[in-house]
């Protein structure tokens, strides 16, 4: 499986994540609250260096394809994301661990990122589904989520520890690739 590639349009640019981009994403890291609603920290530099380091170890494994976001307009580095869960025998995979800064929010930037990584999972790739969890409470990333398309599937009940030991549920969302053609034509038009 091919780890070392780069996505991008005129205004998203996500490269490999590297160890190297620790010190681009520390500034970002301060500015979102990951174990608000998951099960990641990234609240101090160790905690940020493990995490680097836990995506990485994963992408050796090919269980996961971790990424650097850069904005391209500014050349700036805005966040991480990555491909997870990465099942080659169902050729199911997940798209999360996605945490952009602040400013960037709302610019329909995240839009534009999910529709590279959705036109390369499908059409390149190969997969069948792509599926996305997310925490019950979260609604701005679950609107976002429904805005790409995906369709509730079921929520996971009590299935992840957060900050101070809450248990949240899970809302599982898919997209499959039989319906991605139609999908790509009426979420995405503007992008192809």
């Amino acid at each position: 499986m091919n780890t070392a590639f780069i996505l991008e349009n005129e205004l998203v640019k996500l490269v490999p994540l590297k160890k190297e981009h620790t010190k681009e994403l520390w500034p970002i890291a301060q500015q979102v609250d990951l174990y608000q609603y998951g099960s990641n920290d990234v609240s101090t530099i160790d905690k940020l260096e493990n995490y680097i380091e836990t995506a990485l170890t994963e992408a050796k494994q090919e269980k996961s394809i971790p990424f650097t976001i850069y904005n391209r307009t500014t050349n700036e580095c805005v966040g991480s994301t990555r491909f997870g869960n990465i099942d080659q025998k169902n050729m199911v995979l997940h798209i999360g661990w996605t945490w952009i800064s602040p400013a960037t929010r709302g610019t329909g930037f995240n839009h534009q990122m999910k529709f590279l990584m959705l036109s390369y999972a499908f059409e390149k790739m190969g997969f069948e589904k792509v599926e996305f969890r997310i925490d019950e409470r979260n609604m701005r990333s679950r609107k976002a989520v429904e805005k790409l398309g995906a369709s509730l599937e079921g929520i996971l009940r009590k299935n992840v520890i957060t900050k101070s030991d809450f248990r949240r549920s899970s809302c599982c969302y898919g997209i499959l690739k039989e319906e991605w053609a139609d999908i790509k034509q009426v979420k995405f038009k503007d992008f192809i």
